[in-house]
């Protein structure tokens, strides 16, 4: 038997058009059968952010990172013409008239299909992040070596 295609998924970004790129192709890659992998780190990782409660940290510079750096996808803004939040409603309403899942309901279908929601241990602890910062879906917090090892075995490998 063949072994499956594989596709690693850096997401650095924590834009919401950002987000919904990563997820439509790890889905998509999902339901080709590929084995996927999404590594989180830095901005990326407030897309698998706990939308509710606070983060208590360890230090007064990670509690006040936390304090301005929320996460969560219901605090994302879009990369462009946010335009003080009217961007992002508008992208989210037309989303709905398309009847194209959210962004909670990708992250949900993306766990159902398999795909692997990991989080860098590095950027947790530089940002004083642990797991219960995180919501279910997260799998796995492992390191860069990890991620390496997966790019190296994947036939398609992408930076977000």
């Amino acid at each position: 038997m063949a072994e499956k295609e594989k596709l690693t998924l850096v997401v650095f970004s924590g834009d919401l058009d950002h987000a919904l790129a990563a997820f439509m192709l790890a889905t998509t890659g999902a339901s080709m059968g590929m084995e996927v992998n999404m590594f989180f780190t830095f901005w990326g990782l407030n897309i698998i952010k706990k939308n509710e409660g606070s983060i208590k940290s360890k230090g007064l510079m990670r509690n006040m990172l936390n304090i301005m750096n929320r996460g969560g996808t219901k605090r994302l803004k879009l990369s462009r013409f946010n335009m003080l939040g009217m961007g992002t409603w508008m992208i989210k309403r037309l989303m709905k008239d398309i009847h194209m899942p959210s962004l909670d309901e990708m992250i949900t279908m993306a766990n159902q299909m398999g795909v692997k929601l990991i989080a860098c241990t590095t950027t947790c602890g530089l940002m004083g992040l642990g797991e219960d910062a995180f919501r279910s879906e997260v799998t796995t917090l492992t390191g860069a070596a990890y991620f390496l090892n997966e790019a190296r075995q994947s036939k398609t490998t992408l930076f977000i």
